[in-house]
């Protein structure tokens, strides 16, 4: 029986790979043995570090730019993925944004950017890398980053909530799809992580402090937090569990008093 996660021998992408959640997972499939790509929509310099940490970890690390805005442009990150590693065995739909806005100032433009960035991309990656999965019979593992807001309301999040929630949904039904060949596709949902998406709110400290309050072991989560689930729902030894959503919130739903 293995003692440790292996995923050595895996090729994985894993999008919104540069920092943050994306990032701390894409390392540890890298110190684990895997190939990544990461993509990644903004900072060069970030994807660059991420792309020398992960091979100093003896494995192959790219890196593609996307803006997943631009739905249309997705099959050039899956070919590039293919070309540079080979077939896909881990997938990581990752890269989301939540640009904080009052509900009556969310106008078409941003929410359908929103809408596109957060879900319409990854289902359309998801489609290209289970497809090229099947075809070539790979039991593969495919993990959606939700997020605890997928449950939960936010003053300043009506655009970003509705797409937690239509991801989970989007899992539940691939889980069928997907079943007959050997593909387990879940979600993770964050609670309360210290990324880029919330660093500036976090940096009011009576806001951190009520978030810190809420959490039931009283810390704001990291973005390594995430790591250890997200590894055993893409692992080979996650055997049975698909079609779920796993919440990593540090207690924070439950704590209601």
């Amino acid at each position: 029986m293995k003692t440790a996660l292996s995923f050595k021998g895996k090729n994985a992408l894993v999008t919104g790979g540069s920092k943050g959640i994306g990032r701390a997972i894409a390392l540890g499939l890298a110190r684990r043995g895997a190939n990544v790509c990461i993509a990644y929509s903004k900072s060069d310099a970030s994807a660059k570090e991420a792309i020398s940490e992960m091979s100093e970890c003896g494995v192959e690390a790219c890196s593609y730019k996307i803006d997943q805005n631009h739905v249309k442009d997705i099959p050039g990150l899956f070919n590039y993925a293919r070309k540079n590693l080979g077939d896909i065995h881990v997938l990581v739909n990752n890269a989301g944004i939540c640009p904080f806005r009052n509900f009556y100032e969310i106008d078409q433009e941003l929410l359908e950017r929103v809408w596109r960035v957060n879900f319409e991309s990854h289902f359309f990656l998801t489609q290209l890398v289970a497809k090229n999965m099947i075809e070539k019979k790979i039991s593969g593992r495919i993990l959606f980053i939700s997020s605890i807001s997928s449950r939960v309301g936010g003053e300043f999040q009506t655009h970003y909530t509705p797409t937690k929630s239509a991801i989970n949904g989007l899992v539940h039904s691939l889980a069928i799809v997907f079943g007959k060949n050997g593909i387990l596709v879940n979600s993770l949902e964050p609670g309360t992580i210290l990324t880029d998406i919330n660093r500036d709110d976090l940096a009011n400290t009576e806001k951190r402090e009520y978030m810190t309050r809420r959490i039931a072991i009283k810390r704001i989560g990291m973005p390594e937090d995430m790591a250890w689930p997200a590894l055993f729902l893409l692992s080979d030894e996650n055997t049975y569990v698909t079609g779920t959503e796993l919440l990593a919130d540090g207690g924070m739903l439950v704590n209601l008093q």
